[in-house]
């Protein structure tokens, strides 16, 4: 059974996923601090960055006990070239 791919329109529909990448955009973090930012469970927080992982807009790699997520901003591109269209 194949994992589904989530396309980086969807995994950006999302506000508190967007919420993510914004915290991203400016460092790397351990999901115990993205987790911090919003008022829903770690689990949940870890659904989501699973999703954006799906996209490829985020990577985590384990350091110690932690796992730190990066962002990958460069899927946005086709949001960008989408949205170009309208302007």
């Amino acid at each position: 059974m194949s994992a589904v791919k989530h396309d980086v329109f969807q995994a950006i529909a999302d506000p508190t996923r967007r919420e993510v990448l914004r915290l991203l955009a400016n460092e790397e973090l351990p999901i115990s601090k993205i987790s911090d930012h919003f008022p829903i469970s770690r689990t949940a927080v870890a659904k989501h960055l699973h999703i954006l992982s799906e996209a490829q807009l985020v990577t985590g790699k384990r350091v110690g006990r932690e796992k730190i997520y990066t962002l990958h901003p460069e899927p946005l591109t086709e949001v960008q070239q989408w949205l170009s269209y309208y302007e």
